[in-house]
């Protein structure tokens, strides 16, 4: 394998989908990739993925290394920090092989990710799985005891503009499988017109489903400016002390925000914010729900969103993976079916016109003939 293009780096890949041009290697530091960071990297069209770490670490069956080799994306796993400090972004570089190469000098060397090696490390990956459930469960319980302001009513809320009470929201997350959902659901917003509120991310994923988020809530870090700007009311959310990195921002913007100091994660404050508000129904697309989830976001626990799905479940419909119900092709049976339930009417009138009764006789007659009926 043999593969020259310019590289284009980054230790997040989430700041790096921003800044790739199709045809490019990514250049990234991502253990354990997870799906949404592969699907954003099939998205930008990449020629090929350089990890300094490893693809699969054997914690827990990650998806994203699949992924990307089923999307025709070669993989050069674990090069090691040395060569990613060495490889500078925005640089024309070679990949030989498994080595790297960049002004004809040997720069550093990985391994090429496989199927047949993939399927190895899944594998392993898969039989530790029990070890990481039981360090899962307990840093849950740990830290529920540290988070657990967030159902005893101990939080300030921010005032909003945006009106919650006796209404419909919809809280969207750039998770697993999130733009299949929201696609799956479009009749939904369409016709209900919810509350959107859209965290970090998954305001983007809104306007990319052609909505406007009402609200965006989140830390600001892997938003676009193009969402901020859109109008929508802001929300930063805070560390308990009050420190909110992302505000500057949003500032640096032009644009102001509240904050929400809060412990756990961003999407469990909006599910929140919109029970405390009044909402009628919140319905989640892409929220993180389960172990693997949360591991892919490099989180141990899910005391937070345990503790918040404990409060809010009675008004809480998760759409997470609605897509798949969907998902059963359409047989060549049923297209024919459809088509000739759609000509009877048509037939029907056509019978009761003179001409067009004799030459539906004549056709009928033709066919026989050439049929021999």
């Amino acid at each position: 394998m043999q593969i020259r293009s310019t590289a284009r780096k980054d230790s997040k890949t989430k700041n790096l989908i921003k800044r790739l041009l199709p045809g490019e290697i990514a250049v990234i530091n991502h253990p354990d990739l997870d799906q949404v960071a592969a699907e954003s990297l099939i998205k930008a069209k990449v020629k090929m993925v350089i990890n300094a770490g490893p693809c699969v670490s054997g914690r827990y069956p990650n998806l994203g290394p699949e992924l990307l080799l089923e999307a025709g994306i070669p993989i050069l796993d674990q090069v090691g920090e040395e060569c990613f400090t060495a490889i500078p972004d925005g640089a024309l570089i070679e990949v030989d092989d498994s080595c790297v190469f960049f002004q004809d000098r040997r720069i550093g060397e990985g391994i090429i990710l496989t199927r047949e090696l993939l399927t190895e490390l899944m594998q392993e990956a898969r039989g530790n799985l029990h070890q990481e459930l039981e360090n899962f469960v307990q840093n849950t319980l740990d830290y529920a005891l540290k988070e657990k302001e967030l159902i005893l009513g101990n939080l300030r809320i921010p005032e909003v503009s945006t009106r919650f009470k006796a209404r419909q929201v919809l809280v969207v997350v750039r998770g697993q499988n999130y733009r299949e959902d929201l696609k799956a659901i479009r009749s939904y917003i369409d016709e209900i017109k919810p509350v959107l509120v859209g965290v970090d991310g998954g305001a983007d994923a809104l306007l990319e489903a052609g909505f406007k988020p009402d609200l965006i809530i989140g830390d600001m870090d892997s938003v676009s400016d193009r969402a901020l700007l859109s109008g929508a009311e802001l929300i930063v959310h805070a560390y308990p002390d009050g420190r909110a990195p992302g505000l500057q921002r949003v500032q640096d913007l032009g644009l102001t925000a509240s904050v929400f100091p809060a412990p756990g994660t961003s999407e469990d404050i909006a599910l929140l914010l919109a029970y405390e508000k009044g909402a009628d129904l919140i319905v989640a697309v892409g929220a993180h729900s389960n172990m693997i989830d949360f591991l892919e976001k490099g989180r141990k626990g899910m005391a937070s969103t345990f503790l918040v799905r404990l409060k809010i479940g009675a008004i809480l419909v998760d759409a997470k993976g609605v897509s798949l119900l969907y998902r059963s092709p359409i047989k060549v049976g049923q297209i024919v079916l459809l088509c000739m339930a759609a000509l009877i009417p048509l037939a029907i009138v056509l019978m009761q016109n003179n001409p067009s009764r004799d030459v539906f006789r004549l056709l009928w007659l033709r066919l026989q003939v050439l049929f021999r009926w």
